[in-house]
């Protein structure tokens, strides 16, 4: 309900995927991880991603993406080199409201 929000302020869905790391990805992922930077960072400058990181633990990571669909959504992490050569293993994708300035959001 956009009444219910202050002026200039909308919730922006997107989608939270959670990739789950191999056990041996701290040393698998050495060989692709620039790759993988430089993919997120594309990704990042049109809009796609939102954000993307590592947990400390190394249990996985955690992307925020602007897709139309869950299957759009794990297509982009199915495309990932990470994904690809086995650093993440599993994933799943939910749908997060995130807060955020209408003038940030795309077209605006």
């Amino acid at each position: 309900m956009a009444s219910d929000l202050p002026d200039g302020i909308t919730v922006e869905w997107v989608w939270a995927v959670e990739a789950t790391y191999a056990a041996d990805a701290s040393v698998t992922r050495e060989s692709v991880r620039v790759e993988h930077i430089a993919h997120a960072a594309e990704l990042r400058a049109a809009g796609v991603i939102l954000e993307v990181g590592a947990y400390a633990d190394m249990s996985g990571s955690l992307l925020l993406l602007r897709a139309a669909s869950e299957e759009e959504a794990l297509a982009i992490v199915r495309d990932d080199v990470y994904f690809r050569t086995g650093v993440w293993v599993g994933f799943r994708a939910r749908p997060f409201g995130r807060v955020a300035r209408l003038e940030d959001l795309p077209g605006a």
